[in-house]
C-alpha cells in the first residue's frame, strides 16, 4: 500500500480564514483574497506571530471543504499520514491533536507525525502548501493551491485547486 502524507495548515486546516477572522476582530482590516496572492502568511498578516501563538487559533480553524469526507475515502485506499510542522508554535501541538480528534475522528495517533521539518518523512505521496515541503520530496507531490503559491509556476507538483481535485487524481 502506497504510503500518503498529507499536510493539515492550508491544506485540510482553513488557517487563511482563521488569519482574516483574527485581523479582522484584532485590527478591523479585512483582506481580499487578492490581496494575499503571493504573500507568505507571515508577510500577509501583520500580527501573524500573535495569532499563531494565542490559544485556541489552531482548535478553532475549520475544516478546508470537502477534506474530512476525501481524506475519509482515502485513508481507506492508503497508508496515510498527517503530517504537520508543529514544533514551532508548541501550543499547537495540543491544539491540532484535538483538532484532528473533532474533524477527523477515523485518522488514529499512530498516523499522526508533527515536526519542524517535513524533509524528515518519506513516502510515496505528499500534498502540501509549500513548495519547501514538496521540492524536497522525492516522491508524487501535489501542491494544494492557497493565496502564498498562487501563480507561481507549480513547478513538477501537480496543483489541485480542491479536495475534489485530489479526489479525482488519487481515487
Amino acid at each position: 500500500m502506497k504510503k500518503l502524507l498529507i499536510d493539515m495548515d492550508g491544506v485540510i486546516s482553513d488557517i487563511y480564514t482563521q488569519f482574516i477572522k483574527y485581523e479582522q476582530e484584532d485590527l478591523g482590516i479585512t483582506q481580499t483574497a487578492a490581496s494575499l496572492n503571493g504573500k507568505l502568511e507571515n508577510e500577509a498578516f501583520r500580527n501573524h506571530d500573535n495569532y499563531v501563538t494565542s490559544k485556541g487559533f489552531f482548535f478553532n480553524a475549520p475544516p478546508i471543504l470537502e477534506s474530512i469526507n476525501v481524506v475519509r475515502q482515502l485513508n481507506d485506499k492508503y497508508d496515510l499520514f498527517i503530517v504537520s510542522a508543529a514544533i514551532q508554535y508548541p501550543n499547537s501541538l495540543q491544539e491540532k491533536l484535538d483538532w484532528l480528534a473533532k474533524h477527523f475522528p477515523f485518522i488514529n495517533w499512530k498516523q499522526i507525525v508533527f515536526c519542524g521539518s517535513k524533509s524528515v518523512v518519506c513516502g510515496d505521496i505528499m500534498i502540501d502548501d509549500h513548495f519547501k515541503n514538496l521540492d524536497s520530496f522525492n516522491g508524487q507531490t501535489i501542491l494544494f493551491n492557497q493565496p502564498h503559491n498562487f501563480g507561481k509556476d507549480a513547478k513538477l507538483h501537480t496543483r489541485a485547486e480542491t479536495w475534489a481535485e485530489i479526489a479525482k487524481i488519487l481515487l
